[in-house]
């Protein structure tokens, strides 16, 4: 119960409906269209974007490639890259978002790798740990973000962040 409970105490996972509405209106601005390819956050990224009406105008498509075969067949990310570099990685984020692009008709996209938790993480790679890729302006952008608390507040930070960071980059 008490795991249950943290869950439902974690921040929502939705940017405020102002910056969404930033987002949407940049990219109409623009004539652009935004595809995100997620791991660890499973479509949390796309159930944001799609919370706003009318994002069918700016928001294309949404890959959930959560296994290591679905980035390979979905996004077109070599299973040696995974291989060489493990799935959280800036190597996958990038190649994820550039596979967004694609296997999209989209000009922008953004993309997330990650350990959610509360196992999979490593000394390497600790729960928290997520890599994120985002294509802008034909220029391939990555960072890596360590977030701190339980599962469900690992992933709401990790669409926050997501968002907020092409939002800055559409307001350049």
């Amino acid at each position: 119960m008490a795991a249950r409970a943290a869950s439902n105490s974690a921040p929502p996972a939705r940017l405020p409906q102002a910056d969404l509405a930033q987002i949407s209106r940049r990219l109409l601005q623009r004539g652009h269209m935004l595809a995100s390819a997620e791991s660890c956050t499973g479509g949390m990224i796309a159930a944001a974007c799609t919370d706003l009406a009318g994002s069918s105008q700016w928001f294309e498509r949404g890959f959930v490639t959560y296994s290591n075969v679905a980035k390979t067949e979905m996004l077109g990310v070599p299973a040696g890259l995974i291989g060489a570099h493990g799935a959280v990685s800036e190597a996958v984020a990038r190649a994820m978002a550039e596979g967004a692009l694609a296997h999209s008709r989209a000009q922008l996209s953004l993309a997330v790798t990650g350990v959610a938790g509360p196992t999979g993480g490593s000394d390497a790679k600790p729960v928290g740990s997520v890599w994120f890729g985002w294509c802008v302006d034909g220029v391939t952008h990555s960072e890596m973000q360590h977030f701190s608390g339980d599962r469900a507040s690992v992933r709401a930070a990790t669409v926050r962040h997501a968002l907020q960071r092409l939002l800055g980059w559409l307001a350049a």
